[in-house]
């Protein structure tokens, strides 16, 4: 089983960006971890600042793929071109927010992605990583 974790603007700034927030672990860390928790399934990584490459990220997977996680950060609250390559694709998506988005400023309460996927994981930091791949292995 592949899955892809596909990560959008400035969480390649995790750790070092408002830790009060999103805490003091790299991505890359937790995903090292990860890969040891989630050892049965073939985990892939991805991150882009670039709204343009997370759509073709999600073109170029979504057809070959077993599960995706996205955490496509801003863009889900701005996005219908990303809900739109969500849509198009066959691939299951979960999407995972770090933060509590509806604990937030009223602009983040509403996702574009989030309506064209199986599922939010919200506010439970990193974790809810571990817990999209797991439903994606169950699916």
């Amino acid at each position: 089983m592949q899955i892809i974790i596909i990560n959008g603007p400035n969480l390649n700034l995790l750790g070092k960006r408002e830790p009060e927030v999103y805490g003091h672990q790299t991505f890359e860390d937790y995903f090292e971890q990860l890969k040891t928790t989630c050892s049965d399934v073939e985990l892939h990584y991805f991150q882009s600042n670039h709204e343009g490459a997370l759509i073709d990220k999600l073109h170029e997977v979504g057809f070959s793929y077993d599960g995706i996680v996205v955490n496509l950060a801003g863009y889900t609250h701005t996005s219908v071109a990303l809900a739109d390559a969500i849509a198009a694709i066959p691939a299951p998506v979960v999407e995972v927010h770090i933060s509590n988005i509806h604990a937030r400023e009223a602009f983040r309460h509403h996702t574009y992605t989030g309506a064209k996927c199986k599922g939010i994981i919200s506010g439970l930091g990193l974790k809810g990583y571990e817990f999209a791949v797991k439903y994606l292995q169950e699916l």
